[in-house]
């Protein structure tokens, strides 16, 4: 698990656009990134359109926000498209991001346990060290309260 004040592990990985995503390339940025579990649903689907309908004012603010999931890239097109989001959305389908990161975990449900994605935030500096994270995560307001962090950083 990586610690706060550490450099952050870089990753490769493909996009909703038929791109790639490459956190090394985004030095000089504050990059939000923000793991979930599952596209299409329901509190990955509120998570990303929360963040995208502050994608502007992220922006405004010097970040880019980037949501991965294990999901295919065609996977995010679809679920991009049928929600109408602006956020970036990265497919880590070999969980290698998911892991150097420490959110890819044994969760239990109903008693059965099973390998799955941490709900989970980072807000990495413009040098690429890790400023803050957020484990655990609940929904509602977390958009918000990361954007807060963001725009304190500019002030």
């Amino acid at each position: 698990m990586i610690e706060d004040g550490k450099k952050a592990p870089d990753f490769s990985l493909p996009d909703d656009n038929g791109g790639e995503v490459r956190l090394s390339k985004l030095k000089g940025r504050l990059v939000v990134l923000y793991f979930y579990p599952k596209d299409d649903t329901s509190g990955c689907t509120q998570e990303a359109k929360d963040f995208s309908c502050l994608a502007e004012e992220f922006a405004a603010a010097g970040a880019d926000v980037i949501g991965i999931s294990p999901d295919s890239a065609k996977s995010h097109q679809k679920f991009k498209t049928k929600h109408d989001l602006s956020v970036r959305l990265a497919a880590d389908e070999q969980k290698e991001t998911a892991t150097a990161y420490g959110v890819w975990v044994e969760k239990s449900m109903y008693g059965r346990k099973y390998m799955g994605v941490e709900r989970s935030t980072f807000l990495i500096d413009k040098s690429g060290k890790l400023l803050r994270s957020w484990r655990k995560v609940r929904v509602p307001g977390h958009a918000e309260e990361v954007l807060e962090v963001v725009k304190a950083l500019n002030s």
